[in-house]
């Protein structure tokens, strides 16, 4: 599993996969060879519909088969960039019984593995650690977030390009946030056959979404005192 520096400056795979279920609003159930979409919109997401505990031990262990089953998840950019499959999430476990996706109650499930799959490569996840993981404050508020840097204030994204490191080639046609959480923001920076991220960290982790704004002003800020590099978007 990924590391975390004594300064994190992005977040590690636990935290990932943390964030990853609480944003989610749909997901792919597969059991008993069947695939089924799972589709939630209301405040408690798509995981609302599970609900995930260790596994049983001793003589509370339920008698009889229990079935397998594999929870799908897909991280998608909520901005246009190239490219916007950010990681896949896979959570494999138990049922009691065939999953019956009518049900108005939640559905356990005996968790066996967690997996997270990115750019990065892959990387494991126990309940254990989910559990003991506190929730990325913008976790459930980033698409808004960055639509709203997009939509209103548009013209500071390239702005942020300066701090980019390392120092971008020539030739960037577009630079998109893809992606912010409460250790920094992501650029991605397009160019004509490829791109890359460019990751911008906050000077401190945000502990609530009212303190994003200071940490992007703080980026700005440092952004401006820095060299023009405009000449990089063609």
């Amino acid at each position: 599993m990924r590391r975390n520096p004594t300064r994190p400056s992005a977040p590690t795979a636990v935290e990932r996969v943390r964030s990853i279920l609480a944003a989610a609003h749909s997901l792919t159930v597969v059991s008993d060879g069947r695939h089924t979409e799972v589709r939630r919109l209301e405040d408690t997401g798509t995981m609302g519909h599970f609900h995930l505990h260790a596994p049983f031990e001793g003589a509370g262990a339920p008698s009889g088969e229990r079935i397998p089953v594999r929870l799908e998840l897909t991280d998608i950019a909520p901005t246009p960039v190239r490219d916007r499959l950010r990681a896949r999430v896979t959570l494999t476990g138990l049922l009691a019984a065939p999953y019956d996706p009518e049900a108005e109650e939640s559905t356990c499930v005996e968790f066996g593995q967690g997996v997270l799959e990115d750019a990065e490569g892959r990387a494991y996840v126990t309940l254990h650690e989910l559990e003991a993981t506190e929730l990325d404050p913008l976790a459930t508020v980033e698409a808004g977030m960055l639509s709203h840097l997009i939509d209103e204030h548009g013209e500071l994204v390239p702005l942020l390009l300066r701090l980019a490191r390392p120092v971008p080639d020539i030739g960037v046609q577009r630079v998109l946030p893809v992606g912010i959480d409460r250790y920094g923001l992501t650029l991605r920076l397009e160019y004509r056959h490829t791109h890359r991220d460019a990751r911008l960290p906050f000077k401190t982790p945000v502990d609530h979404i009212d303190h994003v704004g200071p940490q992007i002003h703080a980026l700005l800020a440092a952004a401006r005192r820095l060299s023009h590099t405009g000449h990089l978007l063609t």
